[in-house]
């Protein structure tokens, strides 16, 4: 393992070496490239490589498929059913990417996948512009590798899309405060274009964030300065042209969008837990110390620093370090005080904790890297130590088979982990925290992304993809399929076709209310129809399947997983 930690650090060891003459500046330019394309190669390479998972990745993949199968592009469905929970700009790219590249695993995760890159882009060019190359390089490093970043820039959920939109609003706006009036003009429109987008990705908690930033910013600096370059007219114009046409066409088509949308979805959401998804006031630090490693104390630290560099309050000039920093400190409270959490939620903060680290991080002394990287190696060996722990969690859910899979890999991710961890306490030791950032990055990315791989030795309990495959072969076109007192999201688009729901409402009761026909309220009426019908099939879980059979219920098993049984009649 010391070995390995040599020469993973020695392979970028030129990355803190000073520069002199064009040629060794064209060298670490030329270096610069590769780590970018391979980062690009691991970020892009294995969202193909997993099976879709259970609930979030099964409806995030189904509704764009049913645009495409209806024609139907105003209307969210999930399952044949209206889904107004959020707006439409994902499905819609999820949509067009299908059309493109076809239904896949790789295409359904392809949104939040270049979403998530494009941040990592913008915030190595910001960090950059603001502070120099060096801290540009750090920022897109840390952001890179922050685990609940990598985590989501890989699983397809709505997240990573508000992320990066509302970061290109507040990189608008910073550099719209520092550039002369009509370039920050200009700047001033991409930060409101990037907030109608952000809209347009989850609803208005984006226009909710953005005001709460600047509000705190103007009352902890008292200067109004920033009010008066937002460029409101042209702003608003070009906000409402983007964000107004979908709410405006689909509130016509379906008048009761506005009140569940704008009400339920945003106002109840926030002030009650009806969404139960209610968790500790302390549930956020939780996710930062997790979501952040392997940077969490050391941003921490950079934090301080910026905080006690943030000028004079009153004076006039806009300070971007403040400003991310409220931008941080707001969200993080937001949510915090929210009655529904959950981890994703913060998100948003990542970019601008990567943009503060990159500007400080290599600035904080020896013996500050060194107590972070001494608990991170502590925090691996535990890991290492304690990772054939989760072949206990064997039971009806996961066999002892699929656990030992993904101990494997676990072990894997955490062995990497600590190489990189023990090549980066030796590059601080020599005096080069730059490339102890790099190589800590690698590490940190690379462990993520083979932890998500081992996940998928999981699938067959977590996903209807191998439930699926196995009743395709047998299964024909336009006859009936109910599902049976539960619904698996990921079965219909492994499917490619709706299923009928019984006795079972979910997060779809909204739709079904709107739609009360497609549906079927009790299990008697179905057994009903059930004998009626001449060929039909079904899905359900192991249990209801045998409570079905033992009721004299006519049924053939063509497919089954750890969860659910299909059968058809014929």
């Amino acid at each position: 393992m010391a070995k390995a930690s040599r020469l993973l650090a020695t392979a970028v060891a030129s990355i803190d070496k000073p520069v002199s003459g064009q040629a060794s500046g064209q060298v670490s330019g030329r270096l610069m490239w590769l780590l970018w394309i391979a980062l690009a190669a691991v970020w892009f390479g294995t969202l193909g490589q997993r099976a879709l998972l259970r609930p979030d990745e099964g409806r995030y993949a189904e509704i764009p498929r049913e645009m495409i199968a209806t024609g139907d592009w105003l209307t969210p469905r999930l399952n044949d059913l209206k889904y107004f929970e959020k707006p439409a700009l994902q499905y819609w790219a999820t949509a067009i990417g299908f059309k493109i590249f076809g239904e896949s695993e790789w295409t359904a995760r392809l949104w939040p996948a270049l979403t998530g890159f494009l941040s990592i882009v913008l915030a190595g060019w910001t960090g950059q512009r603001l502070w120099g190359p060096p801290a540009g390089h750090l920022a897109a490093a840390i952001l890179a590798s922050s685990l609940l970043f990598a985590v989501m820039g890989h699983l397809l959920t709505l997240d990573m899309g508000l992320s990066f939109f509302l970061q290109v609003a507040w990189t608008g706006f910073l550099f719209a405060q520092q550039e002369d009036s009509r370039t920050g003009r200009r700047w001033m429109l991409v930060a409101w274009a990037g907030l109608a987008l952000a809209v347009l990705s989850k609803g208005i908690v984006a226009l909710v964030l953005i005001g709460a930033a600047l509000v705190g910013y103007t009352a902890l600096n008292r200067d109004l300065s920033p009010w008066k370059r937002l460029s409101p007219l042209a702003g608003l114009a070009l906000f409402l042209t983007i964000a107004v046409p979908w709410f405006a066409a689909v509130s016509l088509a379906n008048p009761e969008f506005p009140h569940f949308f704008f009400v339920h979805e945003h106002v109840e959401r926030f002030l009650t837990t009806a969404h139960r998804r209610d968790e500790p006031s302390w549930y956020f630090v939780a996710v930062y110390a997790l979501g952040a490693l392997p940077w969490s104390l050391l941003l921490l630290h950079a934090l301080a620093r910026a905080w006690g560099q943030r000028g004079q309050p009153g004076a006039g000039t806009f300070s971007p370090q403040r400003f991310l920093l409220l931008w941080i400190l707001g969200t993080f409270a937001f949510f915090s005080v929210s009655g529904s959490k959950m981890a994703p939620y913060l998100l948003p903060i990542f970019p601008a904790l990567a943009l503060l680290g990159g500007r400080h991080i290599a600035e904080l002394s020896r013996r500050t890297w060194l107590l972070h990287l001494g608990l991170l190696a502590v925090l691996s060996c535990a890991a290492l130590a304690s990772v054939d722990r989760v072949q206990e969690l064997a039971g009806e859910g996961y066999s002892l088979a699929m656990l030992q899979g993904l101990a494997t890999w676990l072990a894997g991710a955490a062995g990497v982990f600590l190489a990189g961890v023990l090549a980066a306490a030796v590059l601080v030791w020599s005096y080069r925290p730059a490339t102890a950032v790099t190589v800590l990055a690698v590490a940190g990315l690379l462990s993520t992304i083979i932890g998500l791989q081992g996940h998928d030795q999981l699938a067959s309990y977590n996903s209807a993809r191998s439930l699926a495959a196995q009743a395709l072969p047998r299964m024909k076109r336009g006859l009936p399929f109910y599902s049976v007192l539960s619904y698996e999201q990921t079965l219909p688009f492994y499917l490619k076709r709706t299923l009928t729901q019984v006795e079972n409402q979910n997060e779809m009761r909204f739709g079904l209310e709107q739609e009360p026909e497609k549906w079927i309220p009790a299990v008697e009426e179905f057994k009903q129809r059930w004998h009626d019908d001449r060929q039909a099939y079904a899905v359900m879980k192991i249990d209801a399947f045998e409570t079905l059979v033992a009721d004299g219920l006519p049924m053939t098993e063509i497919a089954r997983d750890r969860r659910y049984v299909i059968v058809e009649k014929n």
